[in-house]
């Protein structure tokens, strides 16, 4: 199948990318710059990794966004909370509906490039903090893409039977460099090791027995899980 992958530059999406690329023809890697604060720490990687396997690499620039859109994610809005990845202090950093802008120019790209199948890193572990993750939402994304295509355009999820430590393994496997990703939602010179994300990646190499080949600014202990886990966003 010929098909469009989503490539952030974060861990995800470059492992998808390259699980993608054993099975796939992948006619081209489009990351998204919409004003985050870590989108000039992370675009690069995915165009490294997307030159590394052959691949075209575009950047499609939605400065809308960061200008009309309150997220702690992005620029214009808050400080990024510490803390777990699974506490709800985490909803600041959702961008409202950004999955769904970023799959439907996907989508409309993917059909103008002859690709049948968009790939999105989507995981067994994504948070139902965020409403553009949960299984609903894709489920209908999907079918609303099938429907409005003359291809009938296909959403695939190669990770979606996968947490974040299974996800560190399958892209060792594959010969995935992940000291050239990003995950840190600070953006600054280096991981700080406390936001979230900064929380996720360290326990995802921690429960992967796998040497970790990130500098961070913290590396004192991880905060523990909260008591009680937010509704899994389910899978296809």
């Amino acid at each position: 199948m010929i098909t469009v992958a989503l490539v952030s530059g974060g861990m995800d999406s470059v492992a998808a990318l390259y699980a993608t690329a054993r099975e796939h023809t992948v006619a081209a890697g489009l990351s998204f710059w919409y004003g985050a604060k870590h989108n000039d720490r992370e675009i690069p990687f995915a165009e490294h990794h997307c030159r590394r396997l052959g691949i075209e690499h575009r950047v499609i620039r939605l400065d809308f966004m960061g200008k009309l859109f309150k997220s702690a994610l992005l620029e214009s809005g808050g400080a990024i909370p510490d803390g777990h990845y699974e506490e709800s202090s985490m909803k600041q950093t959702v961008v409202p509906f950004r999955n769904g802008i970023m799959l439907s120019i996907a989508g409309g790209f993917a059909e103008s490039a002859g690709a049948q199948g968009i790939v999105i890193a989507a995981h067994s572990g994504d948070h139902a903090i965020y409403p553009d993750c949960r299984e609903e939402f894709m489920r209908s994304m999907a079918d609303a893409m099938r429907l409005g295509t003359y291809a009938g355009i296909k959403i695939l999820r190669p990770l979606i039977h996968l947490d974040k430590a299974r996800i560190a393994r399958l892209g060792h496997d594959l010969g995935v460099d992940f000291s050239q990703t990003w995950s840190c939602y600070k953006g600054g010179a280096i991981h700080c090791g406390a936001c979230g994300t900064c929380v996720e990646r360290r326990e995802a190499f921690l429960d992967a027995r796998l040497p970790d080949p990130t500098q961070y600014l913290d590396t004192s202990p991880l905060p523990p899980k909260p008591a009680a886990r937010l509704p899994d966003a389910g899978k296809f």
